[in-house]
């Protein structure tokens, strides 16, 4: 067998529970694209991205939303470049009226340099919007624990 060198995320799949409130939440606060969906019913689904890259399937066959103590997807991680734009993206969806799961931005450890906010998605889905650096003045909700790692 041949080593696999360059294997990374392709994009994510992720069921929902009502695709035209899942594609308002991905398309109108979080600004993906809609790049292809079907409307069938039974199959619907939509293909989000940017700049034409594929980055989320939305798949319209969860008859409940997310469940954290069953296996699977824990979160779903979105990096930006700057502190600077995850603190712009906290302001919009507050305003929009997002809860979060921490108050304001948190580091990822304590004294880590990275860090971001932490929310959910229509159906309950952990998210994170988070910066390599910016966050070292950010306290960490877990000093002994990953802040992605339980919320």
């Amino acid at each position: 067998m041949t080593a696999i060198s360059t294997l990374r995320t392709g994009h994510v799949g992720l069921n929902v529970t009502d695709i035209e409130r899942s594609l308002a939440f991905y398309k109108d606060l979080l600004r993906f694209e809609l790049l292809a969906e079907g409307k069938e019913d039974g199959r619907r689904h939509a293909l989000l991205g940017r700049e034409g890259r594929l980055a989320i399937a939305l798949w319209e066959q969860a008859e409940d939303g997310y469940a954290p103590a069953r296996a699977g997807l824990h979160h779903l991680a979105f990096q930006v470049d700057t502190m600077d734009e995850v603190r712009a993206a906290e302001a919009e969806l507050a305003a929009r009226g997002v809860e979060f799961a921490y108050d304001g931005v948190v580091a990822h450890g304590e004294g880590a340099a990275s860090g971001g906010i932490f929310f959910h998605d229509p159906d309950g889905t952990r998210l994170e919007i988070y910066a390599a650096t910016g966050a070292e003045t950010a306290s960490a909700p877990h000093a002994d624990a990953p802040t992605c790692g339980f919320f």
